[in-house]
């Protein structure tokens, strides 16, 4: 089959990679870097499998920049283009997916079309109806950043969207479901295909439960922290519970990267006519706990610095801004957040990230790779993620990872 993929992030890029194993498949990206590296099998996001399988050149898979011919080539067009939440509409921004729905049904309109960015729920029907064609479906991805390609490889479940009364367009929904479990190692995968409004709904409140749950422990962490207890003993507790899991269950200094605070808000925006608590809630915790952290640091900060410089600390060290371990993303990260805050507060602050040129500055902050000139120069660091790397250094270090692992 001739497959287009629109999009080549995490999402998109792991897709291609996948269904270039047995398909012709072309990635577009309107980036020339991003397009010349992935022809050169070169990943341009971190992911050591994704990398590996690129690198292999078994691949039958071309990027292009040239959408038109990308397009009118192709049996299936997927979609995997950015959707931020856009705060002052209160909803994603779904132009770029309106941009490749509007191309492709121009210059091919008998191709089917799967919607993978995440988008409102009724945006598919909209679509539909905007744009002319009744080829479009969704279907929603379930991705960890840091290892798209396995995911893709072991789906946990597998679903359409589409217009169930419709025959054409179950059996296209039936066509995509066929390849995707086709081109997974693991036998045996859920498949649910279902109204694309259910389909975008899923994705939503996937999302905002994890979400939840990440919220949930870290207010576990801070009743635990405030009260000198020992805040892995009660999660492991809570979590021996098999209807709990241990699973998203270790505290960090909130939740952020690609999709949970986007999607969070997205579902929230939904329920505007609908009474909630919980929903709302899951937002709220999140801004809670980054100011807990915030004001926790803040005071630990001046202890550690003692009486230098009038009572004050002259610097906090940020290591490293990734959100999660083996990942290169630090979009919406939390602890941007908290440094912002510090700032307020009048703390100065150095940064260690080897993803940033060393001596260059991040907004405004020095970014400092040598670890131990770092960790010299900095009062007290604090860490969502703690590595052995620090351990020489641990007096200094802030963190709440009490699992050694996302």
């Amino acid at each position: 089959m001739k497959i287009t993929v629109s999009g080549t992030g995490y999402v998109g890029l792991s897709l291609a990679v996948l269904l270039g194993r047995c398909n012709d498949v072309a990635a577009v990206d309107i980036i020339p870097e991003r397009v010349n590296a992935i022809n050169h099998r070169i990943s341009p996001i971190q992911d050591p499998l994704l990398s590996k399988t690129l690198a292999e050149g078994t691949l039958q898979l071309e990027a292009t920049t040239d959408a038109v011919r990308a397009y009118s080539r192709a049996d299936l067009i997927i979609i995997a283009t950015p959707t931020d939440y856009d705060p002052e509409s209160g909803s994603f921004n779904v132009s770029s997916v309106e941009d490749v729905l509007k191309t492709a049904t121009d210059v091919n309109p008998d191709a089917t079309v799967v919607i993978r960015s995440t988008i409102p729920v009724g945006f598919t029907e909209k679509a539909k109806r905007e744009f002319g064609n009744g080829n479009i479906l969704f279907s929603p991805e379930f991705l960890r950043e840091a290892q798209p390609l396995y995911d893709n490889l072991h789906p946990s479940r597998i679903i359409v969207g589409c217009d169930g009364d419709k025959p054409d367009q179950r059996r296209r929904a039936a066509e995509f479901a066929s390849l995707l479990t086709e081109a997974a190692e693991d036998r045996d995968v859920p498949v649910k295909i279902m109204g694309t409004m259910e389909a975008e709904a899923v994705k939503l409140f996937s999302n905002t439960y994890l979400a939840m749950r990440i919220g949930f422990f870290n207010e576990v962490d801070m009743y635990a922290e405030s009260r000198g207890l020992n805040a892995k003993n009660i999660i492991d507790g809570v979590c021996l519970d098999p209807r709990i899991g241990g699973y998203y269950n270790n505290p960090s200094f909130g939740y952020g990267g690609y999709c949970l605070p986007k999607d969070t808000k997205q579902l929230l925006a939904e329920y505007r006519d609908l009474p909630n608590r919980l929903i709302s809630a899951v937002v709220e915790t999140n801004q809670i706990r980054k100011a807990y952290i915030t004001d926790r640091i803040a005071a630990l900060a001046e202890m550690h610095a003692g009486d230098k410089a009038g009572g004050r600390p002259g610097v906090i060290g940020i290591y490293r801004l990734v959100m999660k371990k083996n990942s290169d993303n630090y979009r919406q990260s939390a602890v941007l957040d908290v440094m912002d805050a510090l700032e307020k507060k009048g703390f100065t602050l150095i940064v260690f990230e080897p993803i940033l040129p060393d001596g260059s500055l991040f907004e405004g902050r020095q970014v400092v790779n040598d670890l131990e000139a770092f960790a010299a120069g900095a009062d007290l660091i604090l860490a969502n993620r703690y590595e052995a790397a620090l351990e020489p250094v641990r007096d200094k270090v802030y963190t709440r990872d009490l699992f050694a692992r996302d």
